[in-house]
């Protein structure tokens, strides 16, 4: 009789549990279809000079009716437009030369995007990660020649 209470004691011990387990985990989140672009070093230009690079990982979502395996094959196409758009026109927020201005990248990717990809398949784009290469104070009022500047 003892062993009998000890084995549903024990059973009712691992049920209860597994519930507590399974109902403390928050579900994961399903972030849908996406390409990842291998990371790049977007220039960062103050009055003319090149101040800094940033390296930066960026996500294109796409749309669920995207053919995937189609899109991520076009990576190199999305990276190239982005480097091609960093350099024509760099990046650059005026008030931190760590960061690259999201807003501008992300609207003129999405814009490049859509023209490679089509319209249709393109939804959104996120900055996975932004690191500079190296840490620069606050830019001050006016820079001049002697601002801080990248050299090979």
């Amino acid at each position: 009789m003892l062993k009998n209470a000890f084995a549903l004691g024990l059973a009712a011990a691992l049920l209860a549990g597994s519930a507590f387990a399974s109902g403390g985990e928050k579900p994961k989140k399903d972030v849908g279809q996406y390409v990842d672009i291998s990371p790049v070093a977007l220039p960062i230009v103050a009055n003319g000079a090149l101040v800094n690079y940033v390296f930066i990982s960026v996500r294109i979502m796409l749309s669920p009716q995207a053919n995937v395996v189609k899109l991520r094959e076009k990576e190199p196409y999305f990276r190239d437009a982005l480097v091609r758009a960093g350099h024509r026109s760099p990046f650059t927020k005026a008030d931190d030369y760590n960061v690259i201005d999201a807003v501008r990248m992300k609207a003129t990717l999405l814009r490049e995007a859509q023209q490679i990809a089509g319209a249709r398949d393109i939804v959104g784009i996120n900055i996975m990660n932004q690191a500079p290469k190296r840490q620069m104070a606050r830019p001050g009022p006016v820079a001049g020649r002697n601002s801080p500047e990248i050299r090979p």
